[in-house]
């Protein structure tokens, strides 16, 4: 084990229908290559682990205060719709907690190597609690210094594995309200900003050189453009059909286009696009956004030849992403492109249905655009 020191649940339980779809989508995903018709060279270097993990929690992070802010704490007060932890019967919001929890498990089960939990010093449900020595370290380095992630490699099975601990946040007051309130939380003087825990990530790595210092330990870019897309479409995933479908169904809530002036939930397309607009203020170099070759939005639409061919193969394959790289100004980046496929029938009549829509014949699972990832890079 090599120590870095600090470098800066409810199960998910889908319908048949989904459950089906998505295991079908997995199966191409892992037993088709990447589609390789005009794809660009190319000569990425590998990216650095703790940059990695960086851009994998920013991810996460991002997802989470949408929801928390924009979905839980804004409608709690504007309509009253309450989160809850018996969300599924009291007919309300899951818990932020709970929304992480449903996506790590998505993405956990996918196999990619990646896999990231919450856990806390002063967990509510026994399960969220540290499981090693090296865990309880890294969340009380954290509690002390939220500045940077506590960050440690493991040797299991033969292989090496990248560790981080990062602060969990109590990033509105209902975050520390939920936590003073629960009779079994241990710890009652939450306040908003406090650290409540850490969000353990960890994947696979491999080591250049002696592996002495930390641009040493790398990954692949196709691999973490790999992990940040299953991070998004575990989120998108819960999002459109634990909350939008769910509660549209149930006739308690819709989404719409003007979520914000009529006090509804956003739409899946804005959940992720808002994320992406605090991804990029946060300076990481990371981007992802939608695109497709029908936009609603024509700002969605494909921005060069690029993105135009990647989005007509994954619309004909979505077994892989369209891969390649792209120089602007001094900068790398690896780009990957993936179907964004239309996971509820609230997504298929959204677009069906909207008059700047120029294709109005989609079906469930139909791919309805692309997602592009671009991750900063250097090149030989």
């Amino acid at each position: 084990m090599r120590n870095y020191g600090g470098v800066a649940m409810l199960r998910f339980k889908p319908t048949f229908i989904y459950l089906t779809a998505f295991y079908f989508y997995i199966l191409l995903f892992f037993f088709f290559p990447h589609s390789s018709d005009a794809q660009p060279p190319l000569s990425p270097r590998s990216i650095p682990a703790h940059l990695a993990s960086d851009y994998i929690h920013a991810i996460i992070q991002t997802d989470r205060t949408i929801y928390s802010q924009y979905i839980v704490e804004r409608l709690g007060e504007t309509v009253s719709l309450k989160a809850s932890e018996d969300w599924e019967n009291m007919n309300s919001l899951p818990l932020p907690a709970q929304f992480l929890l449903m996506s790590s498990e998505l993405v956990n089960s996918k196999n990619l190597g990646i896999k990231y939990r919450l856990m806390s010093l002063w967990p509510i449900n026994s399960k969220n609690t540290f499981k090693t020595k090296e865990e309880k370290k890294g969340l009380q380095k954290v509690a002390n210094d939220p500045n940077k992630p506590y960050v440690w490699t493991l040797n299991r099975n033969g292989k090496v594995l990248f560790n981080a601990v990062y602060p969990d946040l109590a990033v509105t007051k209902s975050c520390a309200q939920c936590h003073n309130n629960h009779p079994k939380s241990p710890k009652k003087d939450f306040k908003r900003n406090d650290v409540m825990g850490g969000i353990h990530i960890s994947f696979p790595i491999s080591i250049n050189g002696s592996g002495a210092t930390q641009k040493d330990l790398v990954v692949a870019p196709e691999v973490v453009a790999d992990y940040l897309h299953a991070i998004l479409e575990a989120d998108r995933t819960v999002y459109s059909i634990k909350i939008v479908n769910r509660l549209q169904k149930k006739n308690i809530i819709y989404a719409s286009e003007n979520w914000w002036e009529e006090n509804t939930l956003l739409l899946p397309a804005q959940f992720l696009l808002n994320a992406s607009d605090l991804i990029k203020n946060m300076r990481l170099g990371l981007d992802y956004k939608l695109t497709s070759l029908w936009p609603i939005n024509p700002h969605n639409g494909a921005a060069n030849k690029f993105e135009r061919i990647g989005l007509e193969t994954v619309a004909s394959r979505p077994f892989r992403p369209y891969i390649g790289t792209i120089q602007v100004g001094n900068q790398s980046y690896f780009q990957a492109i993936y179907p964004d496929i239309a996971v509820t029938p609230a997504c298929v009549t959204c677009h069906n249905t909207h008059p700047k829509s120029p294709k109005h014949d989609f079906k469930l699972h139909d791919v309805i655009g692309g997602i592009v990832v671009s991750i900063p890079t250097e090149s030989d």
